[in-house]
């Protein structure tokens, strides 16, 4: 099973691809999303849009793991993010691929068992999780793939349960 994690965002969008067979969780590949300030938003969402559907189209995934909007005190933040999650959404939809939403809290959880890590032990996990050399950079890499481990960790935990109320 190949799942897609995206961290959101419209300046940098992480994204990271994991592989799961047999219990075993090995890292394809990963990177980051880039826009330029200098474009509208429309053709920044554009950009992000089709990066997302040439992502699809190289590793065809079976499921897309997206970061729930954290709120903070900066609306205008909070609306682009969302219009980047929508863009991405979309373009799973299109592409008939389910999507899952993990929130912060959630996320954290699955990687350190801790709700309020922070971010570096979350990224130390990941690293250590996927047997990495480094921690991937930007951080928003990372957090993707940290998106991408808990939609394998909970699959995994649902499918058990499942099993166990049969």
């Amino acid at each position: 099973m190949f799942i897609l994690g995206i961290d959101p965002g419209i300046e940098r969008c992480g994204w990271g691809v994991l592989s799961e067979t047999k219990s075993v969780v090995t890292p394809v590949d990963y990177g980051c999303i880039f826009t330029s300030k200098e474009d509208s938003d429309a053709k920044r969402l554009l950009n992000l849009y089709n990066e997302i559907i040439d992502l699809i189209k190289k590793f065809k995934p079976e499921g897309i793991a997206v970061e729930e909007i954290f709120f903070n005190n900066n609306a205008k933040t909070v609306i682009i993010v969302g219009e980047a999650r929508g863009v991405i959404m979309l373009a799973a939809e299109i592409n008939k691929i389910p999507v899952f939403s993990y929130s912060p809290l959630k996320i954290k959880m699955a990687i350190t068992g801790y709700g309020r890590a922070d971010k570096e032990q979350v990224q130390y996990m990941v690293k250590n999780v996927l047997h990495l050399k480094s921690v991937p950079k930007p951080d928003d890499t990372a957090d993707a793939l940290a998106v991408a481990l808990t939609h394998c960790f909970t699959y995994k935990l649902n499918k058990l349960i499942s099993r166990s109320k049969k």
